[in-house]
């Protein structure tokens, strides 16, 4: 796994809750439902986000009023991060999808001030940025151009760079933190039909899914299909 995908793992939260930095209390967590809006569009931008526990979508809506799920963030993860490149108003929509959720706000002027005393870190977040940008392209390309089955194929492979542990050969394991309904949402389909394509691949003994993990089998028979 390269540095770059590492970065994705990085748990932000343990670095930048605000219960540990100078003038916080306890105070500082907001808890939310499932479907509450953390933020809509035209809201200012004035804070960044933390999950600490929970779920996140980001969502965009069309002219014709149809929702594009940019991304589905968990536990560790910022949301809110144009913020920190110079945007004063939200252009897209922070919804909670699981109840109980607890996300930590820290205010961007809080955030350019750990930025300026670490440049490590402030690299780092930098280059998270990225990468989710190079992944929203990613997704709207394959959105526009590429049938669902290749559209799940991609994610699992994307899956297994960002979240995956080698057990043995071609055989990975990967923490789930998605749902099914969480993974039609991110590549435009229906539950129903994620479902049915991942029947496919158990029956095929080329991947397994629980609750609890995704196991791919045979990983480079999944590449293969997608060359």
């Amino acid at each position: 796994m390269s540095a770059f995908w590492y970065l994705e793992q990085v748990d932000l939260y343990k670095i930048l809750c605000p219960s540990k930095l100078k003038g916080y209390t306890d105070k500082h967590y907001r808890r939310f439902n499932k479907g509450d809006c953390v933020y809509i569009e035209s809201d200012s931008a004035s804070k960044i986000y933390l999950i600490s526990k929970g779920k996140v979508k980001i969502v965009h809506y069309t002219a014709d009023g149809e929702e594009l799920v940019r991304a589905i963030l968990t536990h560790g993860e910022i949301f809110g991060e144009k913020a920190i490149l110079g945007d004063d108003i939200r252009r897209e929509r922070a919804i909670t999808i699981e109840d109980n959720t607890l996300i930590c706000p820290l205010s961007v002027d809080k955030m350019y001030t750990l930025m300026r005393k670490d440049e490590k870190f402030s690299l780092t977040i930098h280059k998270i940025i990225g990468l989710r940008y190079k992944k929203l392209e990613r997704r709207l390309e394959q959105l526009f151009f590429k049938d669902v089955k290749t559209r799940l194929l991609e994610f699992i492979i994307e899956l297994i760079r960002d979240r995956g542990m080698e057990i043995n050969g071609d055989h990975i394991e990967i923490e789930n933190v998605y749902t099914q309904k969480d993974i039609a949402d991110l590549i435009g389909t229906s539950r129903e039909t994620v479902t049915k394509l991942l029947n496919q691949l158990k029956k095929s003994g080329l991947f397994d899914y629980s609750r609890q993990k995704m196991i791919v089998s045979k990983r480079n028979e999944i590449e293969q299909m997608l060359s």
